[in-house]
């Protein structure tokens, strides 16, 4: 049901875009009663949407966009019950952890405090 507003939702937001004369050249939609859909959204402008999945399981889909700079944007996606997992060559990504940080974690797995290893201990007799 979600998945289906979330369609509508799409289509309205597209219909209302009183900026500019785009128009939808291609719509396409499907829902079983399992739960499983579909849908494809394409535009003039070159926008495009598409996604399937079972509701309330899973998704996974891809939009592509031109930005106002004229630079393609293309995001692929995946969504399950561990989040919204997008990729793009466009999104941010984080540094890389300094050599002198990994050397430290392993340190500290290799040389566990007392306590560590107590509570190692109690947990290897509860599984």
């Amino acid at each position: 049901m979600y998945k289906l507003l979330l369609v509508v939702a799409l289509f309205g937001c597209a219909l209302a875009a009183p900026l500019n004369d785009d128009q939808i050249t291609k719509f396409l939609a499907n829902q079983d009663t399992d739960g499983t859909y579909a849908y494809e959204l394409q535009q003039a402008s070159g926008l495009s949407i598409q996604e399937e999945g079972q509701a309330g399981h899973y998704a996974r889909g891809a939009y592509s966009y031109t930005s106002p700079e004229g630079i393609p944007v293309q995001v692929v996606y995946t969504a399950d019950e561990n989040g919204f997992h997008p990729q793009s060559d466009l999104l941010p990504t984080p540094p890389p952890i300094p050599q002198e940080i990994l050397d430290s974690i392993r340190f500290i797995q290799e040389h566990p405090t007392p306590e560590e290893l107590a509570d190692r201990a109690v947990r290897a007799q509860q599984i």
